[in-house]
């Protein structure tokens, strides 16, 4: 939320990549240098420490090989030219602390240094006087003519002080110079590296209603963009299928309440021709309520697939015993299959979690549609059986097998295999529909299957939820 209130820029995926590009390389430059500038450290406070060392052992050996050290003192150039520059310090001390010999061009104090034995190494606070600096000591307690002398070989610290300053400064130019130059390179290298990424959006973005058919190409010559351009054109298929149902819905709706509006207007402008007598206003007004239910049931039918595809309907589940909800259907519908010369066989057991008003619409359709179009004398057959956890209701009738190319559009609103497209009593085409949207509230699906000798309706419901 910060980055999108303050900062709107690092919604450019390029530049957000540049920026990271750049921030991953001064890490590593910062890590490199710091690698580079602790070893450089090291080495240059080794070598000053075997220099010193060094001066040491050449101060032993100088007054070793010299008569007394008054004599070496007043032979200054012995150990002066070996020193040679104003960061070098020498000291030689006698038992009590106090020089002998002293080379000190800057004037440090004498350091009191502990007794040990062989060559030690001690840093010298720069704190330990007033313009003191500081300064790096090695020195070596020796015996000269019954008396303990201690050598002391110094080395100031202020050059090489300015020295790695001066490296620190050059290390952070080149981490600076460094990450800005990552972040124009990697800006360059995103932007190149997203012209996929742009085409792919260009070609998405031509695709409107009237191109749904079209699809993303070209997605294959970059792996990480084929599962997406996959994904696109999936969501493609799935929005197209959606629209042609959406507009073939339009042109049934339109049709299927054209048929009962213009019955009415015909039947209507045909008895205002001419005075009718009461007989024929009556029959006239009966024909129109028969339109008028056939209407209702539709627009019912409708308004109850709107709210069943409706993410938040809530269902009323409850323990359903199939035998005694199967029982109640056939006796509803006993009357309807004796007009049809038809039986109703009830072979439902168990139980099932559903809500009950809706799984009895549900059998209600697909039994009213068996009578309907089964043939007379033979039975309607409802049976239920339980396989994996999923309890499947079968509703079979005897009569003319549906053909193939019908049965994967059964399901769909207003579809019929007969031409005619309606007939008498009939849920105007949205039966089916509306047995496909309770399964599916429920967590099921629906099949049919058809051949010779009968057509059978399952619903595939979750025994349990």
């Amino acid at each position: 939320m910060m980055a999108r209130s303050h900062w709107p820029w690092l919604r450019v995926l390029s530049l957000r990549l540049a920026l990271m590009f750049a921030l991953v390389s001064a890490l590593l430059l910062g890590v490199l240098g710091l690698y580079l500038y602790q070893s450089l450290t090291r080495e240059i406070a080794w070598r000053d420490d075997q220099a010193l060392e060094g001066r040491v052992e050449r101060m032993s050996m100088l007054i070793g090989d010299s008569d007394s050290i008054e004599a070496l003192r007043k032979r200054p150039q012995l150990y002066a030219n070996m020193l040679g520059n104003r960061d070098s310090l020498l000291w030689v001390l006698d038992a009590a602390g106090q020089p002998l010999i002293e080379i000190n061009p800057t004037h440090l104090p004498v350091p009191t240094l502990p007794p040990g034995m062989g060559i030690q190494l001690q840093d010298m606070d720069g704190n330990s006087g007033a313009g003191a600096d500081p300064a790096r000591l090695a020195w070596r307690q020796v015996t000269y003519a019954g008396n303990v002398l201690t050598l002391v070989a110094g080395k100031r610290l202020a050059e090489r002080e300015q020295m790695l300053s001066a490296y620190r400064l050059k290390l952070w130019l080149a981490l600076c110079s460094g990450s800005l130059l990552a972040f124009c390179l990697g800006w360059m290298v995103s932007q190149r590296g997203l012209r996929p990424v742009r085409t792919l959006a260009a070609q998405a973005a031509a695709i409107d209603v009237q191109h749904l058919h079209m699809r993303v190409e070209d997605v294959e010559q970059v792996q990480e963009l084929q599962h997406l351009g996959a994904a696109l054109n999936q969501m493609l298929v799935r929005l197209e299928d959606g629209f042609g149902r959406l507009s073939r819905f339009s042109e049934d709706l339109s049709h299927e309440m054209r048929t009962p509006l213009n019955n009415l207007m015909g039947q209507t402008e045909l008895a205002l021709r001419k005075p009718r007598s009461s007989d024929e206003y009556q029959a006239l007004l009966a024909s129109n309520v028969e339109e008028y239910e056939r209407l209702a049931r539709m627009v019912d039918n409708m308004l109850f697939l709107a709210r069943a595809e409706k993410p938040d309907v809530v269902l009323h589940r409850e323990a359903i015993l199939l035998h005694e909800a199967v029982a109640q259907l056939c006796d509803y519908f006993e009357g309807m299959a004796e007009e049809c010369g038809m039986t109703l066989v009830n072979e439902g057991a168990g139980s099932l979690a559903g809500d009950p008003q809706l799984l009895r619409r549900a059998l209600a359709n697909l039994i009213a549609n068996a009578l309907r179009y089964g043939s007379a004398g033979g039975a309607v057959r409802i049976s239920s059986k339980v396989l994996d956890g999923v309890t499947e209701l079968s509703v079979c009738n005897q009569g003319e097998p549906i053909a193939p190319e019908h049965l994967p559009h059964l399901f769909d609103r207003f579809y019929r295999c007969n031409p005619a497209r309606s007939q008498p009593g009939d849920s105007g085409g949205l039966g089916l529909a509306i047995v496909r949207s309770i399964v599916q509230m429920h967590g099921g699906s629906v099949r049919v299957e058809s051949n010779a000798v009968q057509t059978c309706f399952t619903l595939c419901l979750p025994s349990r939820h």
